[in-house]
C-alpha cells in the first residue's frame, strides 16, 4: 500500500502543474470521465456532497456546475499545496460560494457520522494506505440511503492492455517528467495503476465496507471504472 507521507510529498511537488499534466496525458478525456461521474450523482439530487481526495478541486467545481446551486460541496484532501491550487481557482473564477475546501485524512475523516447525502472520490482511493478503512470512513459519514461514487483507474480489456501498459511505462513518465519536472511521481502512477485491483475487485471491497447495490461502469476500454454504492436506509 502507498506510504501516506510519500504520497503527500509527491502531490505537493507537482501541485502547480498537476492540472496541465492531467489534460495533456489523458488527451482531455479526463473531462468526460468527470462528466459521467456528475451525471450519476445528479440523478439522486443530493443536498450535500463530500468530494474526498479533491486535489486541485476539478471534481468539486464540476459538481457545483452540474448540481443545483443550493447543493453544498465539501472538497477534502490531506495535501495542503493541492488545496491551495483549488482555492486559487475558486478565487480566480469567482462565485462557487457553495464549495468549501478543507484538510482531512481519508483514513480518519474529521467529520461527524451521517453528515452527507453523497460522496465522491476520484483517482484517490488508489493512493490510500488502507482502502478498506477509507471506504468504511466514507460509509460512516454518509447518511442512511446515501451514495458513494468511486472513479478510479482500473484494468483495461485484455486486447487493449499491451498498448495501454506500454504507454504507461515508456511514454507517460517521460512526457510527465518534462511537463512537471518530476518523472518519479509518474513512475509511481504507473506502478500504482498496474497493481490496482480490477473493477470486480474494487466492487468487492466496497461491499465488504458495507455498501450495497454496487454497480460498475467501465469507461474508455476499461482503463477507468466508475463504481456506485448505496448505504442502506434505516428500517
Amino acid at each position: 500500500m502507498p506510504d501516506p507521507q510519500a504520497v503527500n510529498s509527491m502531490f505537493g511537488r507537482i501541485a502547480g502543474r498537476y492540472d496541465f499534466a492531467n489534460r495533456l496525458l489523458s488527451g482531455g478525456i479526463d473531462v468526460w470521465w468527470r462528466r459521467r461521474l456528475i451525471r450519476n450523482v445528479a440523478q439522486y439530487a443530493p443536498r450535500d456532497v463530500l468530494d474526498l481526495a479533491t486535489g486541485s478541486g476539478d471534481v468539486a467545481f464540476a459538481l457545483a456546475d452540474g448540481l443545483p446551486a443550493a447543493t453544498q460541496i465539501n472538497g477534502m484532501d490531506f495535501c495542503r499545496p493541492m488545496l491551495d491550487e483549488a482555492e486559487v481557482k475558486q478565487t480566480s473564477r469567482g462565485g462557487y460560494a457553495n464549495v468549501s475546501f478543507n484538510e482531512g485524512d481519508g483514513l480518519n475523516l474529521p467529520l461527524a457520522d451521517a453528515t452527507f447525502d453523497a460522496a465522491t472520490i476520484s483517482f484517490g482511493l488508489r493512493n490510500m494506505a488502507d482502502r478498506d478503512r477509507c471506504l468504511r470512513e466514507l460509509h460512516r459519514v454518509l447518511r442512511p440511503d446515501g451514495r458513494l461514487w468511486v472513479l478510479e483507474f482500473s484494468q483495461p480489456y485484455r486486447a487493449f492492455r499491451p498498448f495501454y501498459y506500454f504507454y504507461l511505462k515508456h511514454i507517460l513518465p517521460i512526457i510527465a517528467g518534462i511537463v512537471t519536472g518530476d518523472k518519479s511521481a509518474y513512475d509511481y502512477l504507473c506502478g500504482s495503476i498496474e497493481t490496482f485491483p480490477d473493477h470486480d475487485g474494487i466492487a468487492a471491497e466496497m461491499r465488504a465496507a458495507g455498501f450495497a447495490s454496487v454497480e460498475v461502469q467501465r469507461l474508455t476500454g476499461g482503463i477507468v471504472a466508475l463504481h456506485g454504492g448505496h448505504k442502506a436506509p434505516i428500517r
